[in-house]
């Protein structure tokens, strides 16, 4: 029988286990009368059977408790996880400001990045938590949007490996493949956040445009394509997005409209993945720098569906052409599930990611499934928590001594 409690903020996490379910009933009593009794609940050690509930409140915490799922681990362990980073379109408003101010590791990590911009790190700092004297650039802004969600991807990987939880593989959507390469240990986070940097500088030259998701497939979206527009992305089944200058995509918008095909304008003020950002690129290709070490684990790209190799690891070009290159995320996480059934994690802000994977055949049927570390509608420290609940539930081990605020 084992129990453990952990507090964050005003919510607190609490695991249990046992060796059966008349093991789990006890473990769960036993919760019960720390909370009665005000006092502290044992460390965990980990049993098959397994509850959690995160705690929000303290009054009910007694009924939550008693309405906590509880979970079998399954005979032949936990899904192997895998973590998703996103790009741009991922960004918005305050996107984890509370998990920073909250949690110090993801803190730190973050903290790690913006140094390596110097004051353009401290500008976007105060943009993004809104504590500037006034408005700066807008979140999506690729000057913005591009550091910070490098910032925030890094600093929710570097939490998950900070309890102790370790991924099989993980897979970045277009700039998420940076922060993915650094979490891995292939770019130190000096490494990839001057990349990032040189990115952004390079794409500040580039005239305006944008991006579309476009219900259709690429095939269907061939004849629309003129200029200097073209497939950015495929995410997923039917889930195609285009990208390039302003004019030249609004009238392509304007033509898939028309002819009834379901249009929506991606948080973007840049044409990444066309030919419109060659410059860019060749910059990028120009300034690479960084000297790739060994992965840690698998990295598989999202351009070429295939892990990624040393050779790609250390060669300009590969990471130069990610600006003009169209992302072909949905093939990519389809050969990452052909490897057996996962725990996809999203680390970044909101769903989008999460929703593409949803529509993989591999989820649907139930085999793998997808978790949002901060999905965007509570808030972050008690989702955070929440999903730390469903990595032990699945039968991982997020140390509870390395969770923020543990009670030992």
């Amino acid at each position: 029988m084992t129990v453990t409690g952990t507090v964050h903020g005003t919510a607190r996490l609490l695991c249990w286990a046992g060796a059966d379910r008349a093991g789990e009933r006890a473990a769960r009593a036993s919760v019960a009368g720390a909370l009665r009794a005000g006092t502290a609940v044992p460390p965990a050690v980990a049993g098959p059977v397994r509850g959690a509930v995160v705690v929000t409140a303290p009054e009910r915490a007694l009924a939550d408790l008693a309405a906590a799922p509880v979970r079998q681990v399954a005979a032949g362990g936990p899904r192997p996880l895998a973590l998703l980073l996103p790009g741009q379109g991922s960004q918005h408003e305050g996107m984890a400001a509370g998990l920073y101010r909250a949690e110090p590791v993801f803190r730190a990590a973050v903290d790690e990045v913006l140094q390596e911009w110097g004051a353009e790190g401290e500008a976007i700092r105060a943009d993004w938590l809104g504590t500037g004297a006034g408005r700066g650039i807008p979140v999506d802004d690729g000057r913005r949007s591009q550091p910070l969600l490098f910032a925030v991807g890094h600093g929710l990987g570097r939490l998950l490996l900070s309890w102790g939880v370790v991924p099989a593989e993980v897979l970045g959507h277009s700039a998420g493949e940076v922060a993915a390469a650094a979490l891995a240990g292939v770019f130190t986070p000096a490494q990839a956040a001057a990349l990032v940097r040189d990115r952004v500088r390079a794409a500040a030259a580039v005239p305006p445009g944008g991006m579309l998701a476009v219900a259709a497939s690429p095939g269907e979206l061939g004849p629309y394509l003129s200029g200097q527009v073209a497939v950015a992305a495929v995410n997923a089944a039917r889930r195609t997005m285009l990208a390039g200058p302003r004019a030249e995509l609004a009238a392509v918008a304007a033509r898939l409209a028309r002819d009834g095909l379901r249009v929506r304008p991606v948080a973007a003020t840049l044409p990444f993945h066309s030919p419109a950002m060659e410059p860019a690129a060749a910059a990028v290709e120009r300034s690479f720098a960084a000297r790739p070490g060994p992965a840690r684990f698998p990295v598989r790209s999202g351009y070429t569906g295939r892990l990624l190799s040393a050779a790609e690891a250390g060669s300009a070009r590969f990471w130069a052409r990610q600006l003009t290159d169209p992302v072909r995320f949905g093939p990519a996480l389809a050969a990452l599930l052909e490897g057996g059934d996962r725990l996809l994690v999203e680390c970044g802000p909101g769903r989008v990611l999460s929703s593409l994977a949803a529509r993989q055949p591999a989820v649907q049927g139930g085999g793998s499934a997808v978790l949002s570390l901060l999905p965007g509608d509570r808030p972050d420290r008690v989702a955070v928590l929440e999903a730390a609940a469903a990595l032990w539930l699945e039968g991982h081990h997020p140390a509870p001594g390395r969770l923020p605020g543990a009670v030992a």
